[in-house]
């Protein structure tokens, strides 16, 4: 079955995607030791983590585009827990921000 013109330029924008969103994994990883060095970068744990889910939601994205893998869990379960790690960031940069967190 040939592809058409459209479903090679959505896989390739899929495999951009993956790939950046794994060099932004490794990144956002390799931040991680600096986040804890300061009290003022308390909140990038939080939004270091929800990066790296990103980078997840991604490859398991771009995994079932292609017809490797593909679960219907995944691709509502990570962005779940990605919501949860942005909210859990807004909360601690505001309880930073007012001087609540030693």
């Amino acid at each position: 079955m040939a592809l058409t013109v459209i479903e090679w330029v959505y896989g390739s924008a899929q495999l951009g995607a993956m790939f950046l969103s794994i060099i932004a994994g490794l990144i956002a990883l390799s931040m991680f030791k600096a986040s804890g060095k300061t009290k003022i970068l308390g909140a990038w744990k939080f939004m270091i983590i929800s990066l790296v889910l990103f980078a997840v939601e991604e490859i398991v994205g771009a995994l079932k585009t292609f017809g490797v893998y593909g679960t219907p869990h995944l691709t509502h379960i990570i962005p779940s827990f990605i919501l949860v790690f942005l909210i859990a960031a807004l909360i601690k940069q505001i309880q930073i921000n007012k001087g609540w967190v030693d």
